[in-house]
């Protein structure tokens, strides 16, 4: 193995900084010198190009992913909208229920209109939330 230590990575505003000075390097060699890589069993470098894009993207503060409700697995963003299913139900969903913070147990009341349906959470002693 090499003697060359493996830096700690750079982020934020020092990556930027550092990106600009080392301005015509390639972008291995910029990874490389912000500290995105690893040495492998044999003393290979190997740079981390994935990592040095994402933390590039980040430190530019821009959102490619779009914000979770809850710390889930992901799954389906609330569109909004839903169906009544083939048996006749209407199933509201996991992501209205994190989004407002419901938790097991909470009550509702079920008011109808012509073509509208309310629902208002009422608390465990029967009054209006």
């Amino acid at each position: 193995m090499s003697n060359k230590k493996n830096i700690e990575p750079l982020v934020g505003e020092e990556l930027l900084q550092k990106v600009k000075d080392l301005g015509g390097a390639t972008k291995e060699e910029k990874a490389r010198e912000c500290g995105y890589f690893t040495e492998t069993k044999n003393g290979v470098e190997r740079v981390n190009m994935m990592k040095f894009l994402n933390a590039l993207i980040d430190a530019e503060g821009i959102q490619l992913d779009s914000k979770s409700v809850g710390g889930g697995r992901g799954g389906r963003s609330a569109s909004y909208k839903i169906t009544v299913q083939s048996n006749k139900n209407l199933l509201i969903g996991a992501a209205y229920t994190k989004q407002m913070g419901l938790q097991e147990g909470d009550v509702f009341e079920i008011s109808l209109g012509r073509k509208h349906i309310h629902l208002k959470q009422i608390d465990k002693n029967g009054d209006d939330e």
